[in-house]
């Protein structure tokens, strides 16, 4: 089994081959609106490690949730992943190699467990004009995402990233009921995340209760600090508009959680939207045939930023400034 970093080397040698890919992912996908919309949406995923994988092709596969829409192929980092995700997502085509997707899908998704590996992985599809979606994290440094980004742009490719659990139902009744209260003392938000994880620490599902508080609350969180006891932590987050948030980062499996602080006492948000919501599965789609972004990039790239805090604050065990633009 080839190393990753040969994976792309090869990957790179196609791209000559790809170039034509270029202005069809231009004209079919670059312009939010079309009337000329393709008739199947052909999806490859690179990454099988996670269990989203599985999801997409459940999704989009299995239950045929978006017509037109299909994974047609999965490139695994083992070849038991990529057995299990095919078999579980009903996905036809096992890659051995991602460049064989090339000249062979309309579109990307990058699934891996750890951020590091996400934008090596998507670079060449991204520079050939396929629209592609990142799987939550977006990238491991706000350095690499930002030029990562600037070369999208400069390619008129679409691309987006979140965590679902962000951009769910769910979600925005939350929002809708923080906008209905007059004054909100402190948040309080919870959910599992090991600190120590080997895919990435904090980035880990910490990705998930950051990309939470962002879409309720506010996206300009200035500063954060990690406190730890054993396996367990907790960070405290200061908004630009001064809002406090303690974020309980637990090693264990609680469910994600929110509540605010107000004059009243505890109030826990919750909603009245059951099952798995559609909505952030629309957003890719919309990726896909569009080229709607559903996130600025900007955005992105604070999530990021926020998160290189935490771990930092880890580490360090004092307050650390959210630095978007280094």
């Amino acid at each position: 089994m080839k190393n990753r970093r040969q994976f792309m080397l090869d990957l790179s040698r196609n791209l000559a081959g790809a170039a034509a890919l270029t202005s069809v992912g231009r004209e079919r996908f670059a312009y939010a609106g079309s009337q000329q919309e393709p008739k199947k949406i052909r999806i490859g995923v690179i990454g099988a490690e996670n269990s989203h994988t599985v999801t997409y092709g459940q999704i989009f596969n299995r239950d045929r949730k978006f017509p037109g829409c299909e994974v047609v192929g999965v490139w695994g980092e083992s070849a038991e992943f990529a057995r299990q995700a095919a078999e579980k997502g009903q996905i036809p085509w096992i890659v051995k190699e991602p460049g064989e997707f090339m000249g062979k899908i309309d579109a990307l998704i990058v699934d891996h467990r750890h951020p590091k590996y996400h934008l090596e992985a998507a670079w060449p599809f991204v520079e050939a004009g396929i629209p592609t979606f990142i799987d939550k994290p977006f990238c491991y440094r706000v350095s690499e995402g930002r030029k990562f980004l600037e070369m999208a742009r400069s390619k008129r490719t679409p691309v987006t990233s979140f965590s679902t659990a962000a951009r769910s139902d769910e979600m925005a009744e939350m929002k809708a009921q923080v906008k209905a209260i007059p004054r909100i003392h402190h948040v309080i938000s919870s959910g599992h995340c090991d600190v120590e994880s080997p895919y990435g620490g904090v980035f880990f599902y910490g990705v998930h209760q950051v990309e939470r508080l962002m879409a309720v609350f506010d996206q300009n969180i200035q500063r954060v600090r990690v406190s730890r006891k054993g396996d367990d932590a907790s960070a405290t987050l200061v908004f630009s508009s001064g809002l406090l948030a303690t974020v309980i980062l637990s090693k264990g499996r609680p469910p994600f959680e929110l509540a605010v602080v107000t004059d009243q006492g505890v109030r826990k948000l919750e909603s009245k939207s059951s099952g798995e919501s559609l909505t952030p599965y629309k957003e890719i789609v919309q990726l896909f045939r569009e080229g709607k972004e559903a996130r600025a990039h900007e955005g992105i790239l604070r999530g990021i930023a926020i998160l290189e805090a935490l771990e930092r604050s880890v580490k360090s065990d004092h307050w650390e400034e959210v630095e978007i633009t280094n």
